[in-house]
């Protein structure tokens, strides 16, 4: 089941509905209120325009969770989860444009699973973890390196505006356990790994973040990039793409 937030050419409220192949299917609520019961009310998928697929009170983003990128990065496998928060704010959509800020030099694209809260989640065990996981989604996790060099802390490389493309939805019957994950700027691809190379699973991150900080429905955990990190600029088009999951496409300005 893929939840898609979108709006229409006649209305340009937001609303939630279950993506088809060459449609959408308006669903009564939405998916964090309980049971998603479709309605009569479908659209083309040409008359749509998708949304960020949630709207999360905060992004916590982890830093060196796989494996292979450990490994091109000559650092040891972490014994605990490095954890960094990005704003609301530089949330947008399938889509839409990430604008490089004019005091970096280096804007790098990071291809990201991301977690997607169902439900109010503090001090959670990890067996009952995935209880509070609505869902999956494709995350762009951009970021100014030339900065996050300069600062040593992540807060500023990663919270510019547009810095963190979500979608296209939420796949509620994903499963993390071994997808292809690919970044490509203008159809070359520049990343290619499997989620089978985390570090820390997503129940194991659930787990961890909500004992230090209440994880709220549609928040956002960004799981981590595999290797083959590198520079974005001006006209290129970046794909983040997960077996069975979908494609985040936007463009750089």
């Amino acid at each position: 089941m893929k939840v898609a937030r979108f709006t229409t050419q006649q209305n340009k409220a937001p609303r939630y509905g279950l993506l088809k192949d060459d449609y959408v299917r308006v669903i009564v609520a939405d998916p964090f209120e309980g049971m998603i019961v479709g309605t009569s009310e479908t659209y083309p998928i040409s008359e749509i325009t998708l949304l960020p697929p949630c709207l999360p009170t905060k992004v916590v983003a982890v830093g060196l969770n796989y494996r292979d990128h450990a490994n091109e990065l000559g650092m040891p496998i972490p014994e605990e989860p490095l954890i960094f928060l990005k704003p609301p704010s530089s949330v947008i959509g399938p889509g839409a444009a990430i604008k490089l800020p004019a005091m970096s030099q280096r804007v790098d694209y990071e291809a990201e699973l991301g977690i997607v809260i169902g439900q109010k989640a503090k001090d959670v065990p990890v067996e009952k973890a995935k209880k509070y996981i609505l869902g999956y989604t494709c995350i762009n996790d951009v970021t100014a390196r030339d900065l996050q060099q300069r600062d040593v802390q992540f807060t500023r490389s990663k919270s510019f505006d547009t810095f963190c493309p979500i979608g296209p939805v939420i796949h509620m019957e994903f499963d993390p356990a071994d997808a292809r994950i690919q970044c490509l700027v203008n159809g070359e691809i520049r990343q290619d790994s499997r989620t089978s190379q985390l570090i820390h699973s997503p129940e194991q991150l659930v787990s961890f973040i909500s004992h230090i900080m209440t994880l709220e429905p549609g928040d956002i955990i960004a799981t981590g990039t595999p290797k083959g990190i590198g520079p974005l600029k001006a006209g290129d088009e970046v794909t983040v793409a997960i077996e069975g999951l979908g494609e985040l496409r936007n463009t750089v300005e």
